[in-house]
């Protein structure tokens, strides 16, 4: 009988074309096929995010309503959308085996959101929206630098001078968590520079949203946990105390706000 061992493995995998283990198992697998992007569903996503907008535009109240919402779509959905075509990002974009196309939705969803509610957070805040910077660590035209960071979305200088750090978080199935890394990244922000940090967690789903200040997250708190059917880690829920503003009602003031 002739000896099947190491060496044989070796030798075989070499007849098939292939000098290491990785390129056979991505032979087999057709991990080295890369699926070209289907632009036409990308469309359909767009129209989507369009719609939510619109949706979301007829239940606010007048004060933060977008006024000419085919504008405020050219210049977050389509612009953004073409720059990260032009530059070859979409295709390289993937999570957990998604296909890029889910991708780019899920992460176009929070920056419109985000660019969406601008307005309202310069009212929460009493500053104009000039004062409110974006401090986000994604980049349109850059893969590297184009996935997310724990840094903080926007950061405000407030009138008293004083600056605190807005991480916006939108949540559309009802289940409202913050990311361990983020509370990590609000408490080393808080020693270093004194600047606090607050998670502002628009539940699309439920109609209403939560203002948390992570920095003074307890590590023991109840409230964080492990969601077995994701692969996000230690998550922390966000308690339903947290929740003050009706999305259909005027937004609070910051001033006004307890985080006890």
């Amino acid at each position: 009988m002739p000896t099947i061992d190491i060496k044989h493995f070796k030798e075989y995998r070499e007849k098939l074309g292939f000098t290491n283990q990785n390129g056979v198992k991505a032979f087999f697998a057709a991990k080295d096929i890369i699926p070209t992007v289907d632009y036409n569903y990308i469309d359909l996503l767009n129209d989507r995010l369009f719609e939510i907008v619109a949706k979301i535009n007829g239940l606010v109240v007048e004060d933060i309503k977008v006024d000419n919402l085919d504008l405020f779509c050219d210049e977050n959905i389509k612009t953004v959308f073409n720059k990260l075509k032009s530059h070859n990002i979409i295709s390289k974009l993937n999570n957990q085996g998604r296909r890029p196309e889910e991708v780019y939705f899920s992460w176009m969803r929070g920056f419109v959101i985000s660019s969406y509610f601008l307005n309202a957070l310069s009212q929460v805040f009493e500053v104009d929206i000039e004062n409110i910077d974006l401090i986000g660590g994604d980049d349109l035209v850059n893969i590297e630098t184009f996935k997310r960071t724990p840094k903080a979305d926007l950061q405000i200088n407030l009138k008293n001078t004083q600056k605190v750090r807005i991480e916006v978080q939108s949540g559309f199935q009802g289940i409202n968590d913050i990311k361990q890394h983020k509370v990590l990244e609000a408490k080393k922000i808080k020693r270093e520079e004194n600047i606090s940090s607050i998670v502002v967690h628009f539940d699309l789903y439920n109609g209403q949203v939560a203002f948390v200040k992570i920095d003074e997250v307890n590590d023991d708190s109840v409230n964080w946990i492990t969601r077995i059917y994701t692969s996000e880690g230690v998550l922390y829920n966000i308690d339903q105390n947290y929740f003050v503003w009706k999305l259909t009602e005027n937004p609070p003031k910051y001033k006004d706000l307890s985080f006890e």
